[in-house]
């Protein structure tokens, strides 16, 4: 069985996105091994951040996301930079890497001010789930959505209800 693993830089806090969030746990249950691992922020940035708080905290940050990441799994590294796929895309990179003996799979997230680029660097892949900009705690919930539908496609079933 797949094991998936989401990185994340920080904690979701809004109790809606908690709500979708432990919904998509339950549902991945049959299709994966789901770790989730959040790596704490930069402790606290001013009320109005100056550009180099900000460069100092994308730096902290990224050597915390670096220790945290497994160079076993293959890493996809998700910013708005990176390549848009579809759902059935997604499914097929899952199930090509699955063919390929990747066995682990990871998903970064980055947090508000997003990921220094050697956190990038040390991704085997970058992904963007929309050229839309959304919270990073939301972009957890869409990811675990995806990766849901992704299962139900490679399993030839029914998404939607």
């Amino acid at each position: 069985m797949l094991k998936v693993r989401i990185l994340t830089l920080g904690r979701v806090k809004e109790d809606y996105l908690k709500m979708g969030i432990e919904q998509f746990r339950r549902r991945l249950q049959p299709y994966c091994r789901l770790e989730e691992v959040e790596v704490d922020p930069v402790a606290s940035l001013p009320q109005r951040p100056r550009s180099d708080d900000i460069d100092k905290a994308i730096k902290q940050e990224e050597e915390k996301l670096l220790q945290a990441m497994d160079p076993s799994f293959y890493n996809i590294v998700l910013d708005e930079r990176g390549k848009v796929i579809t759902s059935a895309g997604l499914a097929r990179s899952l199930s090509n890497l699955q063919n390929k003996g990747n066995s682990r799979i990871a998903f970064i997230i980055g947090g508000p001010f997003g990921l220094g680029e050697a956190v990038k660097e040390q991704g085997d892949y970058l992904l963007a789930l929309s050229r839309m900009t959304f919270t990073h705690e939301m972009i957890r919930l869409v990811l675990m959505g995806q990766i849901y539908r992704a299962f139900k496609i490679m399993h030839s079933e029914p998404y939607h209800y």
